[in-house]
């Protein structure tokens, strides 16, 4: 078996390497590769690989942009330190997605569920069919975003739409939403709960309190140690801080890479 690294962690990267090789002692591992631009040359040149192990945060970016510039029809097996990224990961042709540190028993599980999937519809040494048929799995099981939500508001109930929030945010023990025109309402989910109900590409979690809407930014500061300050249309007097480690993830989002 043929199986391609994409990690720009070096000690993980060996670690991934020992493992697979623990399950897999005939593997043919190359790699790693550890930026987004490289992976792109490279995959544009081989791509005869059974399996691909890859990070999701790479040197230069996302790896989620690599989809964009390559026919990767080989399966794909993301690996990353934030869960956040899920979502994202499922709408391509992943077949797992493990959580680092990476430990050997998922590791088995996730390439056990491979080999499974390849011995069903998996046709000589070609991935096509496989790819069709994990695209088509992902599409008839695409997750289902939030398009309203039902607040209470003394003996009323009243429905808002997705497109009337500007953000939910954490306030000591509850969770509330923000309109657009300022109204503030209190919800049964934790902040959690609303990042993977909310649709990625219109909903951002700036932090562990706030998540914000594309529609409702005002503008976007530089601020101290490479951190971004974010002024709200609907309430401009709240200070929202997007800490260093998600600020290009931020700026990818609000220019529409997402």
């Amino acid at each position: 078996m043929r199986i391609l690294i994409v990690e720009d962690e070096e000690p993980a990267a060996k670690r991934l390497v020992q493992m697979i090789k623990m399950v897999l002692p005939d593997a043919v591992i190359h790699g790693p590769l550890d930026t987004v631009t490289e992976t792109i040359r490279h995959l544009n040149e081989i791509s005869d690989y059974d399996l691909i192990f890859m990070d999701i945060q790479l040197a230069d970016g996302k790896s989620f942009s690599i989809f964009d510039q390559c026919r990767i029809v080989t399966p794909v097996i993301f690996t990353t330190a934030y869960d956040e990224y899920a979502l994202k990961a499922f709408e391509l042709n992943s077949i797992d997605y493990l959580l680092k540190p990476v430990k050997k028993e998922k590791l088995k599980l996730s390439i056990d569920k491979f080999r499974k999937l390849k011995e069903y519809y998996g046709q000589g040494d070609s991935n096509t069919k496989l790819y069709e048929i994990i695209r088509s799995i992902r599409v008839s099981d695409a997750p289902v975003y939030k398009d309203r939500f039902l607040v209470s508001r003394a003996d009323t109930m009243i429905p808002i739409k997705i497109n009337e929030i500007a953000c939910f945010f954490a306030e000591e023990k509850y969770v509330f939403l923000l309109t657009h025109d300022n109204k503030k309402h209190l919800i049964p989910h934790s902040i959690e709960e609303l990042s993977i109900k909310l649709n990625p590409k219109l909903f951002f979690r700036v932090n562990r309190q706030y998540i914000l809407s594309n529609e409702s930014i005002s503008k976007v500061f530089n601020h101290f140690n490479f951190k971004l300050k974010i002024e709200l249309k609907a309430d401009p007097k709240a200070e929202i801080f997007v800490s260093r480690s998600k600020s290009s993830e931020f700026k990818a989002w609000m220019n529409g890479e997402w």
